[in-house]
């Protein structure tokens, strides 16, 4: 193979930093923004700030990680690397595998919410959302078995056209923002408590967690020690940034009545007062473009997963066989995702989703603490990140049992069953290989 060819197979920093903000900023931006803005209300952009600090100590965790263990099964290789392959580390590799699916389940909710404002096809906006998100992950599968091709090049020009509108959105609403009665709205007066604050933006940390993805492309990555650090820092500290200032001009844009009214798709709402209904439907096209990208994104990473976690014996075999020239964990993971965004409301699947990251970080956090000599990293941060994952994932259960039970439960289950089911497969591969 020439050198040239050799050259083009791998990613340059600018391709890291793009996979890593084109993971976060998918769908979840548009899905929570209005569930942290309930939660929070006028101390939205702390709430995205207290994430995007989790996001930002982890992210340094995954860099050393990334360089000492470049891997394209990412957190599934740092989870083995870290545990060992036990019982414990299949259990959290499967979780990651759920996790995957509830963010796809929160991705075509948010298409479902946004898709009705521009076209009712019963009249009845319930049943609307439930038609268009069903009809957007079946398009999806179907294109990830048609060509994992046309997947990147969706995503590559999805990640341009978004980022295009919501700096736009950004630099209207910061003209907008000084004559904006609104404004008033963002003074601490009008924020929450600092544990609701905290719990808003573990809710929505969900919308971070695509930082992970680098890892996955970290032994194609040019000049790894310099790029991948360069690339979890630049990305994330880019999307926080993002993020506040698209809080900032929300919450002072809009009364928080209207903006409860619709949380769901509040973004393109927040348009209204500075650009009207032209503005509602650009936003609204960003949003059905971004969480689309995200669900073609998703299917295909949630797929490589189970395979991956399949292979290291820690899910069955099976899921190593391919139907369709593609892993069956795709055919699994569409058929689950449509399953769970037609069964639980928004904040259920967003809290479940988040509380899944959280504790996978936390143990992320762990491993590169526990192994820092080797990864030639420092203890501090990782011991850090460890422990704010650790208390924000306790603070979101703590608070979601009084408003938000059915969250705590469907992710309380779903915790208890990766780890029976795992138990459960790896004693009954033990006595198969005995007999």
């Amino acid at each position: 193979m020439s050198k040239k060819l050799v050259e083009n197979s791998k990613i340059g920093l600018r391709e890291a930093i793009s996979i890593g903000i084109g993971g976060m900023v998918g769908g979840g931006i548009f899905a929570v923004l209005g569930l942290a803005v309930s939660l929070a209300h006028g101390g939205t952009p702390i709430a995205f700030l207290f994430a995007g600090i989790i996001a930002i100590l982890t992210a340094f965790s995954y860099s050393k990680l990334s360089l000492a263990f470049p891997d394209r099964g990412g957190t599934v290789k740092f989870i083995n690397q870290g545990f060992g392959k036990s019982v414990f580390s299949g259990a959290i590799n499967n979780l990651l595998w759920v996790s995957y699916i509830i963010m796809l389940s929160l991705y075509a909710s948010a298409f479902g919410s946004y898709a009705p404002n521009l076209y009712e096809l019963t009249g009845n906006k319930s049943l609307d959302s439930h038609i268009y998100l069903t009809v957007i992950i079946i398009i999806a599968t179907i294109i990830n078995y048609y060509s994992i091709t046309v997947v990147s090049k969706i995503e590559s020009y999805a990640v341009i056209i978004k980022l295009i509108i919501l700096i736009g959105f950004i630099g209207v609403g910061l003209y907008g923002l000084p004559g904006n009665p609104n404004i008033e709205q963002l003074s601490v007066s009008h924020w929450e408590n600092p544990l609701l604050l905290l719990t808003g933006g573990m809710v929505i940390f969900v919308a971070y967690e695509g930082f992970e993805l680098i890892a996955n492309a970290a032994p194609d990555i040019i000049n790894p020690e310099k790029n991948i650090p360069k690339a979890y820092n630049y990305s994330v500290w880019f999307v926080i940034f993002l993020y506040v200032v698209i809080a900032i001009v929300t919450v002072g844009s809009l009364p928080f009545d209207d903006i409860a009214r619709a949380e769901d798709y509040v973004l393109a709402e927040a348009t209204k007062p500075m650009l009207g209904n032209v503005g509602f439907t650009i936003i609204t096209i960003a949003a059905l473009i971004s969480t689309f990208s995200a669900i073609n994104a998703s299917l295909y990473g949630g797929s490589r997963v189970s395979y991956e976690v399949a292979e290291d014996d820690e899910l069955p075999h099976h899921l190593t066989s391919k139907l369709w020239n593609q892993p069956i964990g795709l055919m699994i993971t569409a058929v689950l995702t449509l399953v769970i965004a037609n069964t639980l409301d928004i904040e259920s699947i967003s809290t479940a989703g988040s509380a899944g990251f959280l504790l996978i970080f936390a143990l992320v956090n762990y491993v590169a603490y526990k192994l820092s000599k080797e990864i030639k990293g420092k203890k501090t941060i990782p011991l850090i990140g460890f422990l704010l994952c650790s208390i924000a994932f306790i603070a979101l259960i703590i608070q979601q049992y009084d408003s938000n039970f059915l969250g705590v439960i469907v992710i309380s289950s779903i915790i208890l069953s990766c780890f029976i089911l795992e138990y459960l497969y790896k004693k009954q591969e033990k006595i198969k290989n005995v007999s």
